[in-house]
């Protein structure tokens, strides 16, 4: 019964083939940026004789047979991107109007539900190898693309590290001396006005200086990493920033543990955590007439310590908040885009994890970091 319903079939389209190529030209989308669409006929005969062929192989060649003529028509519309959309829409017009025509054929009702269902299994295979390799052929097309605008992106930081690491050294040296000169200064005449807030002016510079080197992913000759006391950190920070804060009347609201112990270069993470807040409170003297920032420390079961620095700043915008760690992107005037970009890059390379959510309410950075399992803290 069904190698007679084939054979019939396949004869009603062969009979068929010039009235129903003609309605299926009739109801195709052509794409304006098609280079097939001057032969659309040939095309569609190509595929109709396709159908023919197709159905006159059963089994493992009829299998092969889709498989490879699949492949091909796909080629074509990957090489000249052409909407995919577009073509699964003109091969199931022509799946349409073949199920169309049969209903008004001589054939008995058992034989239509055959050749339906043998139209059905060709057409979905085809379609299945057709859009599944055009989809693999995109994904290969796209990560090639997008692993040179990795690489170019990578190239543009390492020749800008390369540029100002060598510049950057030699600006430190002279700035060191500067430093100890007022050391020196203070020792041998207290009473001399402003070298404090010379020496915190330094101290800031020292800081953007070490954020370039951080991003060429040189490191500092001597140093080490030590155990150092999380709160004692947040102390010296914010005793830092002091003056910061009472200029802008911020409030800050801390939640922090005593005994919480990380072990990792002090001077970045101290970097981090002076960059977060001092961006916050940047933003809330522009923004809010009830400044608050929060620092909340707790610990999680998995033996890392949670940091969250929160600001009621103003929302950051989801486009921005996906890109706000990527070196170059800021929204001040005269930032240089990289603090964000060097605070991820110290967390990181302390093992731990930094991000960033944003709401209506309130802004939070968010830093996971490891506590060295021979450390105990306790809440």
């Amino acid at each position: 019964m069904l190698q007679a319903t084939r054979e019939k079939l396949i004869d009603y389209l062969s009979k068929s083939k010039n009235l129903l190529i003609s309605l299926w030209e009739k109801e195709i989308l052509i794409s304006t940026e098609d280079p097939y669409k001057i032969e659309v006929n040939t095309n569609d005969l190509s595929l109709f004789q396709m159908i023919l062929d197709g159905l006159d192989r059963e089994g493992l060649g009829f299998e092969m047979f889709i498989e490879e003529f699949s492949l091909k028509m796909a080629e074509q519309r990957v090489n000249d991107s052409i909407n995919i959309g577009t073509f699964v829409y003109n091969v199931n017009i022509g799946r349409s109007i073949i199920y169309h025509h049969l209903l008004e054929s001589d054939f008995t009702k058992e034989e239509i539900q055959e050749s339906i269902k043998i139209i059905d299994s060709f057409f979905d295979k085809f379609l299945l190898y057709s859009v599944s390799y055009f989809t693999e052929e995109k994904n290969k097309i796209i990560e090639e693309k997008t692993q040179f605008i990795d690489s170019t992106h990578k190239d543009r930081l390492t020749l800008l590290g390369q540029m100002t690491s060598s510049f950057i050294h030699e600006f430190r040296n002279p700035l060191t001396s500067v430093q100890g000169f007022i050391q020196l200064l203070k020792a041998e005449d207290p009473s001399i006005k402003y070298l404090d807030i010379i020496s915190s002016e330094l101290e800031q510079l020292n800081f953007r200086i070490s954020q370039f080197l951080l991003l060429s992913k040189k490191e500092l000759i001597g140093k080490e990493k030590s155990s150092f006391s999380l709160n004692e950190l947040f102390d010296e920070v914010l005793i830092f920033l002091y003056p910061s804060i009472l200029d802008s009347k911020v409030k800050v609201i801390r939640e922090t543990f005593d005994h919480v112990h990380l072990f990792g270069y002090v001077d970045e993470i101290r970097q981090v955590l002076i960059n977060i807040i001092f961006n916050a409170i940047d933003v809330l003297t522009q923004y809010r007439e009830d400044p608050t920032i929060e620092i909340i420390s707790s610990l999680s079961h998995n033996k890392h310590v949670v940091i969250e620095i929160s600001n009621n700043g103003p929302m950051i915008p989801d486009q921005m908040l996906k890109s706000i760690f990527e070196p170059f992107v800021t929204t001040k005037t005269l930032g240089t885009g990289l603090g964000l970009f060097v605070c991820r890059e110290i967390i990181e390379k302390h093992k731990g994890r930094l991000i960033c959510e944003s709401s209506k309410e309130k802004t939070i950075f968010r830093m996971t970091m490891p506590i060295p399992s021979h450390t105990k803290a306790s809440e």
